[in-house]
């Protein structure tokens, strides 16, 4: 491939790997996951085509953003079972419900630890030949955008905690009335976010944070629950109007914050018994005008 792929332009090879390409900006771009795991997510899934689970890719580009990101989080769990070579303690029989539901034949925990040596060998090929090529000039805009929205943010948290000044600086004009008598079910004006382990962040610093942005816009939120002197990792936010969710996500599937210095990733939330009803039909042989990449 290395040696053949040198007699194809960058155009051509681009676009061959245009479906690659499209993921591959959803999830650094759109979703703001780090690039250089993105690329290791990336050879996973095409690796797992090229052992036999036929339009990966093409499957995933079909999906919803938040489907789309809660892959990625499972392609990390298969990946870290490849390089430690054993599954997590914590993991049932199999951890990866929704890779299981993409593919077309079993797939667990025990097949990237039964193929570890292959997988290890095969993704790190596919890094060097394809991804590296393909997916380079989207790395380096994701790379330019984080580290500019680094800078902005830590512009913001030298800044006097005024109300006034953050909100003309990040969203002028967002505060809005609230709609009484609002018919929206919850979970459609529910935000989920995730707290970074060893960084604690409190009910009041979130409240303080999105009260202090959008104003009046907080219906309930609920931490969760732990024990005494534990942390925790997530909450939901409850918005009064869906509207407020949607101006604070911005049409991303994930954004991000900082509270206090203090990372907090933010998405829509997804009722577990959602999920699986999200994920189409999928067919039972190979897609009409995909190509198949041997």
């Amino acid at each position: 491939m290395a040696s053949s792929s040198s007699f194809v332009s960058q155009e051509e090879f681009n676009t061959f790997y245009t479906i690659d390409r499209k993921v591959y900006t959803l999830l650094v771009i759109n979703l703001w996951r780090d690039p250089v795991e993105s690329m290791q997510i990336m050879a996973l899934w095409l690796w797992l085509e090229r052992v036999g689970f036929n339009n990966v890719v093409h499957k995933i580009l079909s999906l919803p953003y938040t489907l789309v990101n809660e892959l990625a989080d499972e392609a990390i769990i298969c990946l870290n079972c490849i390089n430690t070579n054993q599954i997590p303690t914590s993991s049932e029989n199999n951890d990866i419900p929704l890779t299981q539901s993409l593919m077309e034949k079993e797939i667990s925990l025990q097949f990237f630890l039964e193929n570890r040596v292959n997988g290890t060998v095969g993704i790190a090929k596919i890094v060097n030949e394809v991804c590296i090529r393909a997916l380079s000039d989207i790395m380096q805009q994701a790379i330019e955008r984080n580290a500019t929205q680094s800078l902005v943010e830590s512009q913001m948290l030298m800044m006097p905690p005024s109300a006034s000044i953050h909100q003309s600086l990040v969203h002028p004009g967002l505060r809005q009335p609230r709609t009484l008598g609002n018919e929206v079910p919850a979970d459609d004006r529910t935000m989920f976010v995730t707290f970074s382990k060893g960084y604690p962040v409190h009910e009041w610093e979130v409240r303080e944070f999105f009260t202090r942005l959008y104003g009046d816009c907080i219906e309930s939120l609920h931490m969760q629950e732990v024990q005494p002197h534990q942390q925790a990792l997530f909450a939901r936010i409850v918005f009064h109007n869906a509207s407020n969710l949607e101006m604070i996500l911005g049409g991303l599937g994930k954004v991000k914050f900082i509270i206090n210095g203090k990372h907090v990733w933010a998405r829509k939330f997804v009722p577990k018994r959602a999920r699986s009803s999200l994920l189409p039909p999928l067919p039972t042989s190979h897609l009409p005008g995909t190509p198949f990449r041997p």
